[in-house]
């Protein structure tokens, strides 16, 4: 019975300890702020209390909000695979009134990405309210901070289920929601005579948005963006920043006269039922369709926000138009109609509004951006009314929001299919490698083909450039709380590293270092323009070749120790690779990394693959593994080494010993030494089987001619 007793009192003393130890970290963070900073108006905090823990934020005797920790309420884990700890403001009438990032150990923000943009970032959230926004949907556009896109989406996913789930404890919007009333407002569908575009315009049956440069201009300035305001799209502030205007094309009357007869019938038609479709109509020197928009993308510069779903439209929804066919409707420079997607739902005869992100260059890649609404209510003479409203049907359970790295891959849909693709292409390639070598023009082409293709769309336009550091991360998460969402919430990265985990057992570390890194691209690409422009090229002997490979391995065993103790600091030593300047940031970047990464391209010019053979730590990472590779793809003759030194001397990484052995831990599996295997004008076995098949066949008789065709006999006529 003691021990009983003392095995309870040890569980109630762990807990509270771990209680203890919550509060006791949000305390430290809160003495490091006033209370104002996240609840204006807010002059001192009460002890904080609860769980998870929040910190009450008072006026005087009024209760203004309270204060939280986002890790407390739930994970916040980035790319590092570290909390993203942030400190949250939520007001008593449910709206966050404040959000600060106070300690995180992302590497794309602690070297490459201005903390201010990401605190600008977090700034965007300020002023939501908790009611009206999803965390499955209500999401900002995830390329508003380029280059740390799995960053700034952890950070503002957390934000959002973190303050839902405050306001439901503290009881904002937490009753229990009564069943869905019937519908009072039901379209009319039987109306379907035209108007002019003075009457839809008169009535509000079409809603616009006008601004003027100078008024975008006075909004940036009272945001606090002086840079922004400074920089308007035109020097005369009266002109229009954008005149628009939008109208729902589903409902019949406002349809047929936006549309004209024969376009509203085609889009009936295709609407599937219960389908909705807008159009927006616009003038001006801002563009809501952005100039940046590419077939099979997304519209990122508006939404349509309706209760607290946020609808996004893509290239499959959209249709151009030649203008409005109301008459007196003027000309416009963008007339789109848009279809609602499946999966969302618009209801005409509630309220909505579009929302336009408003977005203008500061310096170099910088933006700012700023949020304006256009409310729109459908007039009630589309409407008709309901006489006996039927019964309610019953409340039905809200479904959780789903994973953040779920709504990750969804977005990236397009772009998995395509690196997909290249996936099986060069898995092709590797498996019918003797077909490809033995045809020395097609196998230059596709592997230059391929190498462009890595370059430019998996480097510079997905920035799906793997490196050390997501081998750090993973091997520190193993050693903590193991999980996949954060590896998840980058499907290209987490693609590439599957495909290259799955090849290691086959080809070692050459599928990736030889085709699919965009920096080693980068590397191969310039050098052959420098072989081009006649740059001379530079063979160390073998034996300084080979002790300067080992830099590579010491150089990861080095930022491998730091990690055990300190993940951060190795990953800002990790910055000895030059794939974020190079590649994720394309050389927008202070001048000493700019510096560093010409560098290394410009040794790479004299020595092919400088950085891949002597300095790069996710090389010799891949390579320690490799080394259990299944099997061995590459063909040799026996006289590989001994005497002929032919492949040995063109490998361009001069992972050819002189004996003739391929060393696996340096082959990127480039496939030249296998075009070579197989050209009888190059190597020394293939040049002797064929001087020995043209011998014999200059040797042998002649063939027999071939016996003529016997004559068919020919009947004389009989005179």
């Amino acid at each position: 019975m003691c021990r009983k007793a003392l095995v309870v009192a040890a569980l109630f003393l762990a807990l509270a300890v771990i209680g203890e130890a919550r509060a006791g970290q949000l305390d430290s963070f809160l003495s490091d702020i006033t209370p104002s900073d996240l609840v204006p108006g807010a002059d001192r905090l009460a002890p904080s209390a609860g769980t998870p823990p929040s910190a009450a934020a008072y006026a005087g005797q009024k209760l203004l909000g309270w204060i939280y920790l986002n890790t407390d309420v739930g994970p916040a884990v980035g790319y590092s695979g570290k909390p993203i700890r942030i400190l949250v403001g939520l007001g008593a009438d449910g709206k966050i009134t404040g959000a600060k990032l106070v300690e995180h150990h992302e590497p794309i923000v602690l070297i490459g990405i201005p903390p201010a943009r990401i605190n600008a970032f977090i700034a965007g959230y300020v002023g939501r309210d908790v009611g009206g926004i999803s965390t499955g949907s209500a999401r900002p556009p995830v390329d508003i901070v380029s280059g740390a896109t799995v960053t700034v989406m952890v950070i503002g996913d957390s934000i959002l289920r973190s303050a839902e789930r405050m306001a439901q404890l503290h009881g904002i919007g937490a009753q229990p929601q009564a069943a869905p009333a019937a519908p009072t407002r039901v379209l009319d569908e039987t109306r379907t005579g035209t108007e002019s575009w003075a009457d839809l315009l008169g009535d509000g049956s079409v809603r616009r948005l006008h601004l003027t440069v100078g008024e975008i201009s006075d909004s940036f300035a009272h945001a606090g963006n002086a840079v922004a305001a400074g920089r308007p799209e035109r020097d005369d502030p009266a002109q229009d920043f954008i005149d628009l205007y939008v109208a729902p094309v589903s409902v019949p009357a406002i349809g047929r006269s936006l549309l004209g007869d024969a376009e509203y019938d085609r889009l009936r038609a295709s609407l599937p039922p219960g389908g909705q479709a807008i159009v927006v109509f616009a003038n001006g020197a801002y563009s809501f369709k952005g100039s940046g928009y590419v077939r099979g993308g997304i519209f990122d510069r508006f939404t349509v926000l309706q209760g607290d779903q946020t609808i996004r439209f893509r290239d499959r929804n959209h249709r151009r138009l030649g203008g409005a066919e109301a008459a007196g409707a003027p000309d416009f420079a963008e007339a789109d109609l848009f279809v609602v997607p499946d999966g969302d739902r618009l209801d005409p005869t509630a309220p909505w509004r579009l929302q336009l992100l408003v977005q203008r260059a500061t310096t170099g890649r910088d933006k700012a951006f700023l949020t304006v609404d256009l409310t729109y209510d459908l007039p009630s003479k589309y409407l008709r009314p309901v006489a006996t409203p039927p019964a309610a049907p019953a409340a039905i359970a809200a479904t959780p929001a789903p994973p953040l790295w779920q709504a990750m891959w969804w977005a990236s849909a397009g772009k998995i299919v395509v690196l997909s693709v290249a996936l099986l292409v060069l898995t092709a390639v590797f498996f019918f490698q003797d077909w490809f070598a033995r045809r020395p023009v097609l196998y230059d082409r596709v592997r230059l083909g391929f190498l462009t293709f890595t370059l430019v769309w998996i480097g510079w336009y997905a920035q799906a450039q793997l490196s050390v550091v997501n081998v750090l991360a993973f091997l520190s998460a193993l050693r903590s709380e193991f999980s996949w969402d954060y590896f998840l919430m980058a499907p290209l990265i987490f693609s590439l590293w599957f495909a290259t985990a799955a090849s290691m057992l086959f080809w070692n570390r050459g599928a990736f270092c030889g085709w699919l890194c965009p920096f080693g691209a980068l590397q191969e690409l310039t050098n052959r323009g420098a072989r081009l422009v006649g740059i001379p090229q530079l063979r160390l002997p073998f034996a300084l070749h080979q002790r300067l490979t080992a830099v590579k391995y010491v150089v990861f065993l080095v930022l491998f120790g730091i990690s055990l103790g300190a993940l951060a600091t190795a990953e800002i030593g990790a910055e000895v690779e030059p794939f974020k300047t190079a590649i994720v940031l394309r050389f927008f970047r202070s001048w000493p990394f700019v510096l560093y990464a010409v560098g290394l391209l410009a040794a790479n010019l004299f020595i092919e693959r400088f950085f891949c053979r002597y300095l790069c730590p996710l090389g010799a990472a891949l390579a320690i593994p490799a080394r259990l590779r299944l099997f061995d793809w590459l063909r040799r003759y026996r006289e590989c080494g001994n005497p002929c030194q032919r492949c040995g001397n063109e490998c361009p990484v001069q992972a050819i010993h002189p004996e003739g052995h391929i060393n696996p831990n340096e082959c990127i599996q480039c496939l030249h030494c296998q075009m070579l295997y197989h050209h009888d004008r190059k190597c020394p076995v293939m040049i002797q089987r064929r001087l020995k098949r043209e011998k014999y066949a200059a040797s042998a008789p002649p063939p027999p001619p071939p016996r003529p065709a016997p004559k068919r006999p020919t009947t004389e006529p009989v005179a």
